[in-house]
């Protein structure tokens, strides 16, 4: 596979009203159970660090570089996915999900 195959999957949160913890919870999670799965070349997770402000009210991202297309559609019906899908639609007002090539 070549670099051109590779996929970025971007998730953008706007975590609910009294929700202090969930970032930090969010990424203990991703650590947890999407970083190991064999399928997944990195993951980076966390709040903005722009000084440019333009974040919209969206408070955590999570990216995932994944080798082609079939890497991600393993990834979404596996049970380590749905373990961190879950506590997001549990704990987010908003989330924003974009897939597109690395190149």
């Amino acid at each position: 596979m070549s670099p051109t195959d590779e996929i970025i999957h971007l998730v953008l949160v706007e975590w609910r009203a009294g929700m202090p913890a969930a970032s930090a919870e969010a990424n203990t999670l991703v650590q947890r159970h999407l970083a190991p799965l064999p399928f997944v070349r990195e993951t980076r997770s966390g709040a903005s660090v722009s000084p440019e402000g333009l974040e919209n009210g969206f408070e955590w991202a999570l990216v995932i570089r994944f080798p082609n297309r079939d890497a991600l559609e393993t990834y979404l019906p596996h049970p380590e996915h749905l373990v961190v899908a879950e506590y997001l639609r549990a704990h987010a007002g908003r989330v924003v999900v974009f897939d597109l090539p690395a190149t």
